[in-house]
């Protein structure tokens, strides 16, 4: 008898012992799930933060760009220093680091095509010899460049006829991943990545000087504001008359106000055959890139500002590392 009660206990027990255990692992799940969703919760949280911070940075810099822009309007004058170099915003729960640039010192690749008067989108050979002067003075083989100059202007056109070096739907399409061109206006550099001759290595070495601005205008270069890292994009609006060297005293001797046409700044250099207005004084386009970072979270941000209306607006914001995309 006690013999059976013996195991009658010891049997007991080990129920009693394996259910602790269950509800232990039980315990140990939910309190896992709960850490994660606490996790999860507050990585949301700060996200959000985050984007709140940026656009409130976007609000900052609108004003500081304001302020510099309406001090003349005749020409925009980096007097303070603003451009070109980042700068802190401390906050109660994180950092900005935010960096604003003239937007119009860039090979603008819309402007690669033209629209007619019934809106077709064709090819404007002075953007196509700009950006292959571009190309040249970033060492890009001459072959190589035609290609991948051809093939982007033919990614916007309208038509569907490729240029000599070119490439439209009937060469993506017979790709293992068919694809077609766009056939409008580039909205992100990024788009660039899927044409015909454009490798990841050209892309790199072109990236940090093509921008996508809303239209197909010639790049609005601003001899007030361009940075003499950036006296190619000077250059190749002149290639022979502004060779780089050329290009980067000019800006070297720029005047201290900035100078109050184009015509002041290229006045000694023998007859420059650059496109009426495509060099400026005054600036219309800025880019806002920013890194917030609020607890765990980080965001990137870059948006495009137009000074162009009162006041100044938002035309374009993108998420993530420009570069990397």
């Amino acid at each position: 008898m006690n013999s059976h009660n013996s195991r009658e206990s010891g049997a007991a027990l080990l129920s009693v012992l394996l259910l602790v255990a269950v509800m232990a692992v039980i315990a140990a799940i939910m309190l896992d799930r709960l850490n994660l969703a606490t996790r999860l919760a507050g990585n949301g949280q700060a996200m959000t933060q985050a984007r709140l911070y940026a656009t409130s940075a976007e609000t900052l810099a609108m004003a500081r760009i304001k302020a510099m822009v309406d001090v003349s309007d005749e020409r925009t004058v980096d007097r303070g220093g603003l451009l070109g170099r980042e700068f802190p915003l401390p906050l109660a729960r994180g950092t900005v680091m935010a960096r604003v640039d003239d937007a119009g010192n860039c090979f603008n690749i819309n402007s690669l095509i033209e629209a007619d008067a019934l809106g077709t989108l064709k090819l404007r050979v002075v953007g196509l010899n700009q950006l292959r002067a571009l190309m040249a003075g970033l060492a890009i083989p001459q072959a190589e460049s035609a290609i991948a100059s051809d093939a982007i202007a033919d990614w916007i056109d309208s038509d569907n006829v490729p240029a000599p070096n070119g490439a439209e739907d009937e060469t993506y399409q017979g790709t293992t991943t068919p694809y077609r061109t766009a056939g409008r206006l580039i909205g992100d550099v990024s788009e660039i990545r899927a044409v015909r001759g454009m490798t990841p290595q050209f892309y790199e070495r072109l990236r940090p000087w093509l921008c996508a601005l809303p239209g197909a205008d010639l790049s609005p270069i601003n001899v007030n504001t361009l940075r003499p890292d950036q006296a190619l994009l000077l250059s190749i609006l002149a290639p022979e008359a502004i060779p780089v060297d050329r290009a980067r005293a000019l800006i070297a001797a720029r005047p201290a106000l900035g100078w109050g046409s184009a015509d002041d700044a290229l006045r000694g250099l023998s007859a420059p055959n650059i496109p009426l207005n495509q060099l400026q004084v005054r600036s219309r386009w800025f880019l806002l890139t920013q890194t917030v970072t609020v607890d765990s979270a980080q965001v990137e941000e870059q948006a495009l500002i137009d000074v162009g209306s009162n006041p100044p607006r938002v035309a374009f914001r993108s998420w993530g590392d420009r570069f990397g995309r």
